[in-house]
């Protein structure tokens, strides 16, 4: 849409430069009037609103995702994402959730859901329960082979969710904030949110046991999880089920993930790898291994208890600019 950022000015009367701006709308919808914010295009000389390519059509986007969002409606990614999620085709989706055959079919193509058939939607794309339900509700209208199909992946969702609920809570959160991460990232984020919390309340925030593996400290069964996407930043549908999961986080302990991600949620997986093999835990766990050799030892929650304890005496760990001095001192010296 921006090309050469010029289009025909009329009150110029010349093609000019322009810049885009956001603009507040006022639109009724059934009935109902909203406001809006939608992206306009100015002549740099006079100010005047010109008209550029795409634009009527980006602005039909944008208002029709901000209504959306107004009214709590899934957006036409999350229908997708659905069909996706338990593979299931337009038809037989519909099916499946109750509705009419062809309704998948309709909001596909931009009509918005009713509120009703907006929250079943939702409430299937973040509990494979909710959808194991209502394909045993409709059951007799599927096809055997789309119920099948549908069945054999929510098994395989709830085995890849297999995880505590906390870590899975942890793991929701970093995804809401980061918003891309790779697996390697997401490891060394983790451990780091466990010690920060246990340096500052002296418990863990999750029981799970972490292993002192060859890139660093290693959660193994979130490395099962997301193993398909080795070096690339996590993007599949199916974790679009984790989505929300943070909501029984409390306050003490969002905010460690904010000091986490706001500091070494800034660097790449091999950054944080060096620190990580610069800090006590991970290097008495690998005693008596060599470099790249295999290694499944557990390090102890104690262990790293007591190092970000240690940390904690020589750095404040409370504030970004204290956990900032303690990374950039430790990547000095590595």
């Amino acid at each position: 849409m921006a090309g050469r950022r010029r289009a025909f000015c009329m009150e110029c009367r010349k093609e000019t430069a322009y810049a885009l701006h956001k603009t507040p709308i006022t639109k009724t919808i059934r009935e109902k009037e909203y406001q809006f914010l939608i992206t306009t295009a100015h002549c740099k000389e006079c100010g005047c609103e010109v008209g550029i390519k795409g634009i009527l059509d980006y602005n039909a986007k944008e208002i029709d995702e901000q209504f959306r969002k107004s009214e709590g409606i899934v957006s036409l990614e999350e229908v997708e994402k659905l069909g996706k999620i338990y593979n299931l085709g337009k038809a037989p989706l519909s099916i499946a959730l109750g509705f009419g055959e062809v309704t998948i079919t309709r909001y596909l193509a931009g009509q918005i859901p009713s509120k009703e058939y907006s929250d079943i939607i939702r409430a299937a794309l973040s509990d494979t329960k909710v959808m194991k339900g209502l394909l045993e509700s409709n059951k007799d209208k599927l096809a055997e082979a789309a119920y099948k199909k549908a069945m054999s992946a929510i098994d395989e969702l709830d085995a890849l969710f297999s995880v505590p609920s906390k870590m899975l809570m942890v793991i929701s959160y970093v995804f809401e904030q980061l918003g891309e991460v790779t697996p390697l990232a997401l490891q060394k984020i983790l451990y780091f949110i466990q010690g920060l919390y246990f340096s500052r309340y002296g418990k863990p925030l999750f029981n799970d046991n972490c292993q002192a593996w060859v890139h660093g400290p290693v959660y193994a069964e979130i490395y099962d999880m997301f193993s398909s996407f080795r070096y690339d930043p996590i993007d599949d549908p199916r974790f679009e089920l984790l989505k929300g999961k943070s909501t029984n986080l409390d306050e003490k302990e969002r905010e460690v993930i904010d000091l986490v991600v706001n500091t070494f949620g800034m660097y790449g997986g091999k950054v944080l790898e060096r620190i990580t093999h610069k800090e006590d835990p991970w290097i008495d766990a690998r005693e008596g291994y060599s470099e790249n050799e295999p290694s499944h030892e557990e390090i102890s929650k104690e262990s790293i208890k007591e190092y970000f304890v240690s940390v904690r005496e020589k750095y404040d760990l409370n504030t970004e600019t204290g956990i900032m001095d303690y990374i950039q001192n430790m990547l000095i010296s590595s």
